[in-house]
């Protein structure tokens, strides 16, 4: 085990030792062989330093797009998405019209991607990543990178579903069924193609069933008659959902009750 240590601090200090050869040489030519040589290997840690060194030397030269790219590249296989994304974003407004524009705009759009956290966490790069993809089906109609862009897409919307269902879980697990029946619908309403559409509406259906029972009396015919109407809509929906069954006995349930509420006697003064 010691052995491997020193063998591997060996190394590193080989490979220190000779990025420091290269960075001292005067000759920019030779660095970008290198740079070349250490990119090629998949060194890019060596090939970055290398690439940031030489850029103001080829600058206004043929060779800097090439070299801006790959810069550019080792920021991203070094998954430094944040720099990464800047850099290829730099290269579009530098290189417009080159040949490798739209790849670089698809890549930053992809950062923001793998910059995409957890549905739990704060959605901010995967609305910005499902944007940019967008924008880049519209803007590159015939690209070959679609497919992907609009897979990338589509994941980006499962997440912020995922996200949203879990908050409206939360809001009913925790007895705030208002506030459940709000989000339950909401979900349903700004995500139309979801498969679980109709779960959403039913949950939506028991969250104001449940918050209708814990209602003070004068609000309980209200609430039973969303109740009613929400069950209504289901049906016409989703006919066949496998929810159907348990809705047709919340259905009766709150059409039951609304006859209670009926034929109590009026506490309003004579």
């Amino acid at each position: 085990m010691r052995l491997l240590v020193v063998l591997f601090m060996a190394l590193a200090l080989t490979g220190c030792d000779s990025i420091s050869k290269v960075l001292k040489s005067k000759d920019p030519e030779y660095k970008l062989r290198k740079a070349e040589d250490f990119y090629a290997r998949k060194k890019y840690n060596y090939a970055q330093e290398i690439y940031q060194d030489i850029m103001p030397y080829f600058k206004g030269t043929q060779k800097f797009e090439d070299i801006y790219y790959k810069y550019a590249y080792t920021a991203y296989y070094q998954h430094d998405y944040l720099n990464a994304e800047n850099l290829f974003k730099t290269y579009v407004e530098v290189f417009p019209h080159s040949n490798r524009a739209e790849e670089m705009e698809y890549m930053r759009a992809y950062t923001f991607y793998r910059q995409s956290p957890k549905p739990e966490l704060d959605q901010t790069n995967t609305i910005k990543a499902m944007g940019m993809m967008q924008t880049f089906i519209n803007t590159h109609p015939g690209s070959a990178r679609n497919k992907d862009a609009g897979a990338i897409v589509d994941a980006c919307r499962a997440k912020l579903e995922a996200k949203d269902r879990g908050a409206a879980k939360l809001y009913f697990d925790l007895g705030q069924f208002r506030a459940a029946a709000t989000a339950y619908e909401a979900v349903m309403n700004n995500y139309p193609d979801s498969q679980q559409s109709d779960m959403y509406l039913y949950m939506a259906i028991r969250s104001h069933y449940q918050f209708a029972q814990l209602s003070v009396e004068e609000k309980r015919e209200e609430r039973y008659g969303k109740v009613v109407d929400a069950c209504a809509d289901f049906m016409d929906r989703f006919p066949q959902s496998t929810y159907a069954k348990q809705v047709q006995e919340y259905l009766s349930l709150s059409q039951n009750q609304l006859k209670v509420i009926a034929h109590e006697p009026s506490k309003t003064p004579a």
